[in-house]
């Protein structure tokens, strides 16, 4: 009798750990949003080495200028939401106080994430923060042209700072699906404007950059053939920045003047910063605060970095030929 009950004990205990920790690695990515995926919207930011120092610069920039823009985030304490009675009866009931501990817990920890919160982006040196309740593009423009018109360094591992208004499956079907809508708001007529295309691919080898940039350009002439390709200082440049089988897209504008969405360059004095000034930073800027302006600058991110500034532009103009 010994040999069946030793055979029936393991096989049971076997079972509810391997189920618990397979269920527990099932859900940790898709349920809890903890990795880049489409449909989201956000910040993309480039960093050198140091991820998790670079997540602490972002959430403090992002709030600091979250705060400056949106106000504070109101965090509402469970316990308000009790009436009296209910209190005293949870505080007497052990079970009761437990589950409204871990209640107020969970809560806290979601509405503190609520406006930023990282996930994984599925590449080396680049940190996704998801954003909710507002609009990325224009908080990011609003920190660029700060750091550009104070000179003020804010961080140290941060390098590229990209919104990214838009993101779909990095396939050349959904992507001319998703693009044809994505792009109204700029380039479909009556509005019109110069752009330009910039394209990075990390962790995917399925795609092709030429035809990329081929096919967006195409969509942006068929919206307005006013559209025209502008290499050196384009009203708008598309930034496409594909990770694994992710699409990250934006429309920005001031690509060039920002250095890029470069923090670490754009607090950097340079002579031509003087006749470049006005236009695109002041008031046109702010009427057109509602459009997204993000995934443009995430083509290039990486080049940048290592890059002289000379460099940088041969590069992008090296990307933007083929729009033509």
């Amino acid at each position: 009798h010994a040999a069946p009950g030793a055979q029936a004990v393991p096989p049971g205990h076997d079972r509810r750990p391997k189920g618990h920790f397979a269920a527990a690695r099932a859900k940790r990515p898709r349920g809890s949003g903890r990795q880049l995926e489409a449909g989201m919207r956000g910040i993309l930011i480039t960093c050198n080495m140091n991820e998790r120092k670079c997540v602490g610069e972002a959430y403090s920039l992002l709030g600091e200028y979250g705060d400056l823009l949106y106000g504070p985030e109101q965090f509402s304490d469970p316990e308000e939401r009790l009436s009296g009675s209910e209190k005293e009866e949870d505080e007497d009931d052990v079970e009761a106080a437990l589950k409204k501990e871990v209640d107020q817990i969970r809560t806290s920890t979601e509405q503190k994430l609520r406006r930023f919160q990282s996930v994984e982006s599925g590449a080396n040196n680049v940190v996704f923060i998801r954003t909710r309740g507002i609009e990325p593009e224009n908080l990011v423009h609003h920190i660029l042209k700060d750091m550009y018109a104070t000179k003020k360094k804010k961080t140290r591992v941060i390098l590229r700072m990209l919104p990214i208004s838009g993101t779909c499956k990095a396939f050349m079907e959904d992507m001319k699906k998703y693009t044809e809508t994505f792009f109204e708001p700029w380039f479909k007529a009556p509005n019109k404007g110069t752009f330009q295309i910039v394209y990075k691919a990390r962790n995917n080898s399925h795609m092709s950059r030429e035809e990329v940039i081929k096919e967006l350009a195409g969509i942006v002439g068929s919206l307005n053939p006013e559209n025209k390709v502008d290499l050196n200082n384009p009203q708008y440049t598309v930034v496409v920045e594909i990770i694994k089988n992710v699409c990250c897209l934006s429309v920005v504008r001031d690509y060039v003047l920002f250095r890029k969405y470069n923090l670490q360059e754009v607090v950097k004095s340079n002579k031509e910063d003087a006749q470049q000034n006005p236009s695109t930073v002041t008031e046109e800027q702010n009427l057109t605060v509602v459009k997204p302006e993000t995934e443009e600058e995430k083509s290039s991110e990486v080049k940048q970095e290592n890059k002289s500034e000379g460099e940088i532009q041969a590069e992008s103009k090296g990307n933007d030929t083929l729009t033509v």
